[in-house]
């Protein structure tokens, strides 16, 4: 059992939904960025989505986008990244760590390497949005067989016929995209969401996840009360790229994920 494993099967038991925080690697820059990620879990967060900073992140929208040239700007690098993971490990050794990115990184260091890397620093599941299931012997198989979870998404596309297919080696939870488009593009609405996660979890054992388009406590809550849980990344992303104090930014995540509980 992984840490997500153990983490939703607490929240399970306590009749509780989960809230999710992404926050890219190294932004605004790395000791910036780790100190956020520790404070994370005081702030109510059960599971960190930590982004890896890669120039051509597809499925993301500007605010991340910028999140991920700030971070290479700075000198981050998938090893600075695992070094993050590794350093906040020092201090908390239960809460999951999700490693979101893309496979180019991953692929130059080599699967192998990397998922012996990862496991070390303390990374708990992989989403690599570029991999889809018909590639799932380049990464996704090897990494469960290292014991790592590999997340997939689902997205109001997926339809009854290709969802199998996207299930099919999917474990920890599934992601399911709210809308159709990049990262802080539109709102979430959960009179849309509510039956797409009924489909998905009616297919599934898994808990599903929602992200894409959640920006406010209400919308935490809203979501939250139609899933199993909510993601937020951009519109913490956008607090940091403000400028904002670190303890401004947990106050912040602290409000969304009080949002989420309380659904």
């Amino acid at each position: 059992m992984t840490r997500i494993d153990a983490k939703f099967a607490a929240l399970k038991a306590e009749g509780k939904k989960a809230f999710v925080a992404y926050i890219m690697a190294g932004d605004p820059d790395f000791d910036t960025s780790l100190e956020i990620v520790k404070g994370l879990p005081g702030a109510g967060v059960d599971v960190i989505e930590l982004g890896l900073p890669f120039t051509d992140p597809m499925a993301d929208g500007p605010t991340i986008q910028a999140a991920g040239q700030r971070a290479l700007d700075g000198g981050m690098t998938l090893q600075r990244t695992l070094d993050l993971a590794r350093a906040f490990r020092e201090t908390d050794d239960t809460t999951p760590i999700v490693l979101m990115g893309y496979y180019n990184p991953i692929y130059s260091r080599g699967v192998d390497t990397f998922l012996a890397d990862a496991q070390a620093a303390g990374i708990d599941g992989l989403i690599v949005v570029d991999l889809p299931p018909e590639e799932d012997e380049e990464l996704c198989l090897p990494a469960q067989a290292a014991g790592l979870n590999f997340i997939r998404l689902a997205t109001p596309t997926t339809d009854d016929k290709r969802l199998p297919r996207v299930l099919q080696n999917t474990s920890g939870f599934v992601y399911y995209v709210s809308i159709t488009g990049i990262t802080g593009a539109a709102e979430a609405q959960a009179t849309n969401v509510g039956p797409e996660v009924a489909r998905i979890k009616s297919a599934t054992y898994l808990p599903v996840i929602v992200g894409f388009g959640i920006n406010t406590p209400e919308k935490s809550k809203a979501i939250a009360s139609v899933a199993d849980g909510a993601v937020v990344g951009s519109a913490i992303v956008s607090q940091i790229a403000a400028g904002k104090p670190v303890a401004e930014v947990l106050d912040f995540v602290k409000s969304l994920a009080d949002g989420a509980h309380s659904a």
